[in-house]
């Protein structure tokens, strides 16, 4: 079973860095190199780790921005993983999807069987049951603990 994330406005806070929307329509990676986490990081990579000790698998599945050139979104990817590397950098991640804006996420991920948290409400639409916002991220990974 594996758990995906997105990362702005889910376990990012893009969405908080003053700017943002110039940033991008700039072609400036700020945002994503500068974002603030938006749960408490030690207590998710603790959970992490221990749901993969009991089988559990981790994955990212995140946009890049919306209208970027080719350039440009090599260097989103780029700044999307430094800053797992920066902020869980204990994390070994069993899949990190960057794909382009409004792509369906349940297409491009390896388990169908899978859970998602994000934001955005049409992407949880679009995955189906096993979706969740982002309010109570560590509870809800805590009750899927104990049910794997």
């Amino acid at each position: 079973m594996t758990i995906y994330f997105d990362m702005d406005g889910t376990i990012a806070n893009l969405y908080g860095v003053d700017g943002w929307l110039d940033y991008l329509i700039k072609g400036d990676t700020t945002p994503y190199d500068v974002a603030e986490p938006m749960i408490n990081f030690s207590a998710l990579a603790r959970l992490i780790h221990k749901m993969q000790k009991i089988g559990f698998k981790f994955g990212i599945v995140s946009w890049l921005s919306k209208n970027g050139s080719d350039e440009y979104n090599k260097a989103v990817t780029e700044s999307k993983k430094n800053w797992l590397k920066k902020h869980l950098p204990s994390v070994v991640w069993d899949e990190i999807k960057i794909v382009p804006y409004g792509t369906p996420k349940k297409k491009v991920v390896s388990d169908l069987n899978s859970f998602l948290f994000d934001d955005e409400e049409r992407n949880r639409i679009e995955w189906g049951k096993n979706s969740f916002d982002v309010q109570n991220i560590l509870a809800t990974l805590k009750t899927l603990a104990v049910w794997g």
